[in-house]
C-alpha cells in the first residue's frame, strides 16, 4: 500500500482530482433540499490510498454505502435539488465540526488510517479549505438564494448505517434524526410507521448534536429551516434494486408530508 506524500502542503487537490461538490437537479421545484455528506469515496491523488487496502475503503468507514443511488433517484422523483460531497469521509468528514477528532480520523472503528497520523496543520487546513468548505459554502449559498427568492426550503440530510455495529445487530430499517426541531422528524416517523413493514428509529441509531454533526445544526437549525436527518440501513440499499425501492418509498412519503407542511403553512 502506497503512502504517497507528494504534493505541496498548501494544496491538496490537483490535476486529475474531481471537484468535491456534486450537484443534481439544481433547478428542481420541490421545497425539499437534499444533502449527502458521505455520498462518495474518492481520494485525492496526493494522499494515495491513505495506507489502507481497497477492502477497507469500500466499507462504511469510507462512505455511506448505497446512499448515492438513493439520493440521485429521490432527487429525480421529488424534482428536488441534491447537493452531495464526493470525497471519502476518511479524508475529511463533512458532517463533523472541523477540529474534532473524528473530522480527520486516525482510527475509524477498528481500522487505523496511517496517512492521517501526525499530519501537519497546513495539510489539515488544506483538506478543510479544498473539500469541506466548498461543499458547505455551496449548501449555504443555495439556502441563502432560496430564502432570498422566498422559496420554501426543507432540509433533508441523507445517510446510511451499518446493519451490525460492534457485534450488535441493529433492528431499524430507517431512522429519523433531529436535535432542536422535531417538526419534520415527527411527521416522517408517523408516515414511515404507517407503512406497516418497517422498524423505524426515533433518533436511532444516531441522534443529532452540535458536537457530532455539522450539516443539520449549521444549515438547518441555525438557518431556522424545517429539517431532518435520515439514516437507511445499508443492507437494504446495497444494490440498485434496493436503492430504487427506497427512493420510491421515500418519494411517496415526502409527497404526503409536503401536503401536511403546506396545510400547516410551514412551507
Amino acid at each position: 500500500m502506497a503512502l504517497d506524500t507528494a504534493g505541496a502542503a498548501d494544496q491538496l487537490l490537483g490535476e486529475g482530482d474531481i471537484p468535491p461538490v456534486h450537484e443534481v437537479n439544481a433547478e428542481g421545484t420541490s421545497p425539499f433540499l437534499l444533502t449527502s455528506d458521505h455520498y462518495g469515496r474518492a481520494l485525492p491523488r496526493a494522499l494515495g490510498d491513505l495506507g489502507i487496502p481497497e477492502s477497507e475503503l469500500v466499507r462504511h468507514i469510507g462512505w455511506d454505502i448505497g446512499i448515492a443511488g438513493v439520493s440521485e433517484r429521490l432527487a429525480a422523483m421529488l424534482d428536488a435539488h441534491l447537493i452531495a460531497q464526493r470525497y471519502s469521509r476518511l479524508v475529511i468528514d463533512c458532517n463533523r465540526p472541523p477540529g474534532v477528532t473524528s473530522s480527520i480520523p486516525v482510527i475509524s472503528e477498528a481500522t487505523t488510517i496511517p496517512r492521517n497520523e501526525a499530519i501537519s496543520d497546513a495539510e489539515r487546513s488544506a483538506r478543510r479549505r479544498e473539500i469541506f468548505e466548498p461543499y458547505h459554502h455551496h449548501i449555504d449559498t443555495t439556502i441563502g438564494r432560496r430564502l432570498h427568492d422566498k422559496r420554501p426550503t426543507v432540509l433533508v440530510s441523507l445517510h446510511s448505517f451499518t446493519p451490525v455495529y460492534a457485534g450488535v445487530a441493529r433492528p431499524w430499517h430507517i431512522g429519523a434524526l433531529y436535535n432542536r426541531d422535531p417538526v419534520l422528524p415527527r411527521l416522517l416517523l408517523k408516515h414511515l410507521r404507517r407503512e406497516g413493514d418497517l422498524v423505524v428509529g426515533d433518533n436511532e441509531p444516531y441522534a443529532v448534536s452540535d458536537l457530532t454533526d455539522y450539516t443539520i445544526p449549521v444549515h438547518g437549525e441555525a438557518r431556522g429551516l424545517v429539517n431532518t436527518g435520515i439514516e437507511i440501513r445499508q443492507d437494504l440499499i446495497a444494490d440498485q434494486s434496493g436503492q430504487q425501492q427506497w427512493a420510491e418509498r421515500l418519494a411517496r412519503v415526502f409527497a404526503d408530508i409536503e401536503v401536511e407542511l403546506r396545510a400547516e403553512l410551514l412551507v
